[in-house]
């Protein structure tokens, strides 16, 4: 269970609007990983969003709905050590479909949290 309600994922934590994504991806702050893209940017409300992105070209469905479970259950996690008030928009590469959970994670602490992906 988490510990004070820190680690929940509600809908007002998400990228839900096409104009949205297309907003951030014009004007963020883009990282490149091996496996993934991710654009972040500010963002007028206090909290902070995620935005999925994972194209057909990827793999199967199958495959698709496991990275993108993969990514918010991170993002669950983790999402205290981004910031605030900030919108990360995370696009796979076809070369992801391969990763595990733990992989994938792992990727992800490494290009937000240690490449500086939460500050600028």
């Amino acid at each position: 269970m988490s510990a004070g309600g820190k680690e929940k994922f509600p809908k007002s934590a998400r990228l839900r609007k096409r104009p949205e994504f297309l907003t951030l991806s014009r004007t963020g702050r883009k990282i490149h990983s091996a496996h993934f893209v991710i654009v972040s940017g500010k963002n007028d409300g206090g909290e902070t969003r995620l935005g999925i992105t994972v194209s057909s070209k990827v793999g199967n469905a199958v495959v698709r709905n496991r990275i993108k479970r993969s990514l918010r259950e991170f993002f669950r996690r983790r999402r205290h050590e981004l910031g605030s008030g900030r919108d990360f928009l995370v696009i796979a590469r076809n070369s992801a479909a391969e990763m595990s959970s733990l992989h994938i994670a792992a990727e992800m602490s490494r290009s937000l949290l240690e490449r500086g992906g939460q500050r600028k």
